[in-house]
């Protein structure tokens, strides 16, 4: 039995733009780090007259989670913070369950309660690996296309967590085969709204 992976939401309007481009399942789920059955799954679940529909897909997606939330017991959630507190990842977490059968769970749920456990003073957060300090790497390392002064997903504000207002974006960038030019996405996290722009290199400036 394949496995199958629960798909984000920029994952999701990325495929859809690299179908437009052209790409096949094969090279999408490559560019995506998923399986190739899951992206076969995606596309033919969720493809309407006018094609495959992230937006849509993603909704169907949060509306069958949340079904799915209520079968997530107390014992289940003390098991999963047992294995935060021995520095496994939410993803590390989500696939273990998912081999041993025992439950579905997304590592982004996990990823909300911690965030939920840290806004009530808990301290689960403290064994994500982002907070771990990492060693100093001699070499190269490229920084084309970083923003300078960028804000950590982890210290956005609440009312930006809420998708309470419009004007909160999430952007993404689609490197094209080869790496000849990308694809650049911005979604507007309360509207779902999708701008997507072609640039011809990768750096900040061909960005803006």
């Amino acid at each position: 039995m394949g496995t199958y992976t629960q798909l984000t939401q920029t994952q999701r309007y990325q495929i859809s733009a690299l179908l437009k481009i052209g790409h096949r399942q094969t090279e999408i789920a490559k560019a995506s780090g998923v399986n190739k059955s899951t992206i076969s799954r995606e596309i033919r679940r969720n493809r309407g007259r006018r094609g495959y529909r992230p937006k849509q897909a993603h909704q169907y997606a949060v509306e069958r989670r949340d079904k799915a939330k209520t079968r997530i017991t107390d014992e289940d959630w003390g098991l999963i913070e047992e294995l935060i507190c021995l520095d496994w990842s939410p993803e590390q977490i989500s696939d273990q369950f998912g081999k041993e059968q025992r439950l579905q769970i997304s590592h982004e749920w996990i990823y909300q309660h911690i965030y939920q456990d840290k806004r009530k003073g808990g301290s689960l957060w403290k064994h994500l690996r982002c907070r771990k300090k990492r060693r100093k790497r001699y070499g190269s390392y490229e920084k084309r296309g970083q923003i300078p002064n960028r804000t950590s997903i982890d210290e956005r504000p609440q009312v930006v967590t809420e998708r309470s207002r419009l004007g909160d974006w999430e952007a993404d960038t689609i490197i094209g085969k080869g790496k000849k030019g990308a694809i650049v996405t911005l979604v507007d996290r309360k509207s779902r709204y999708l701008r997507m722009g072609l640039v011809s290199q990768r750096t900040k400036e061909a960005v803006k």
